[in-house]
């Protein structure tokens, strides 16, 4: 028997997911193991399918809004966002000034849970039970303020054409700001907990192997791809709402590992933070909804508005006939392109490293439609 024949006899096929923890439910990795060793990992998306874009052709331009937040249910203000920006520029409908801020702050809280229950889960994901206890407590608050507005917890459908359904109080100002508060003063703790415990820097340095260019041919972005040393953001590249109004940075590591991804989004937090409070100051007074007609049909053409999810680049393009549902909409959803990168960054690592990569990818699998 030569030496290929024996290390063929050795290799093995095991179902990684789909369960809680790892893969987070719906996610089924069929990988293809020697000894501990991970030779070829790859995804079955078949447990995430959701047809999301094809039911929109059944639906009215409103009708469609519950849907934008079942993609990806931590991150659902922000696909609202990017929806009703895309029919907003293809009926040409301005939302209200006031609306514009009030779309953002909501997104960047919605950003906030999102990254927080990401980082929880990330260290759950490798052994660490302590850290998620602390994440959720800081994540529920957020929760709190936005369901006094929205009415919901986390399948929001708070955005409307022309503005948002409700508008803000001092109440809720004063919460988000107190939440700012509380937020920034728990960051050093995050920093002493996880960033600095060696058990986690070894699990995470060095683990992945995230490049530009492996970036470009698979188009990867968000957190993963500004771990790379590449600054690209929608809310700069393509500026939308009233980011250009805001300062802030983007936030970038040059490693190219899991430890990238994580110092990226632990940065990210402290810059949502500071677009906050920036949005709160320069809140305008005036309408929180603009007039818009009760029955929508929007004229026949094409247009597409892009918006950075907490996994990066989402993309809604539409096309309409001048009926009152569209004609067609394809989703550019990031979990779809990050995810493909796995066979070729996680071939030859270990089972257990496997877990660290998945992970800081920070997959929502639902928004995988196709």
């Amino acid at each position: 028997m030569n030496l290929t024949q024996q290390v063929g006899e050795q290799r093995f096929v095991l179902n990684m997911g789909p369960q809680h923890p790892s893969t987070h439910g719906v996610l089924r990795v069929i990988l293809e193991m020697e000894g501990e060793y991970v030779m070829d990992p790859q995804p079955v998306l078949g447990y995430g399918h959701r047809m999301h874009e094809k039911m929109a052709e059944s639906r009215s331009w409103p009708g469609f809004l519950p849907n934008a937040a079942r993609m990806d249910y931590l991150a659902a203000l922000i696909y609202n966002h990017g929806y009703v920006g895309v029919v907003e520029r293809l009926a040409g409908i301005e939302a209200t000034p006031r609306a514009e801020y009030i779309r953002v702050i909501t997104s960047e809280l919605n950003r906030l849970q999102s990254h927080l229950l990401w980082l929880g889960v990330l260290v759950l994901d490798l052994g660490a039970f302590t850290p998620i206890m602390y994440t959720f407590e800081d994540r529920e608050k957020i929760l709190d303020i936005l369901e006094d507005v929205t009415g919901s917890r986390l399948t929001y459908c708070y955005m409307r054409v022309g503005g948002v359904v409700r508008d803000i109080d001092d109440k809720f100002i004063e919460r988000t700001r107190e939440y700012i508060r509380w937020q920034r003063s728990r960051m050093p703790m995050y920093e002493n907990l996880v960033t600095g415990n060696i058990i986690f820097r070894k699990r995470v340095e060095g683990i992945g192997e995230f490049t530009p260019d492996l970036a470009r041919r698979y188009g990867l972005t968000g957190p993963v791809l500004r771990g790379t040393g590449v600054a690209y953001d929608i809310r700069r590249a393509e500026p939308y709402s009233v980011y250009p109004a805001l300062d802030f940075e983007i936030p970038t590591e040059t490693s190219g590992d899991c430890m990238a991804a994580y110092r990226v989004r632990v940065r990210e937090i402290e810059q949502s933070l500071r677009i906050l409070e920036q949005a709160l100051d320069q809140l305008p007074d005036g309408a929180h909804q603009a007039k818009v007609p009760k029955k929508l049909k929007l004229p026949a053409g094409d247009a597409s508005y892009a918006v950075e999810s907490p996994r990066g680049e989402l993309v809604y393009h539409m096309t309409a006939d001048g009926s009152d549902v569209p004609y067609r909409m394809k989703i550019r959803v990031p979990s779809f392109s990050n995810l493909s990168i796995l066979s070729e960054v996680c071939s030859g690592m270990l089972l257990s490293d496997l877990c660290a990569c998945m992970g800081s990818l920070d997959l929502v699998i639902p928004e995988i439609d196709r």
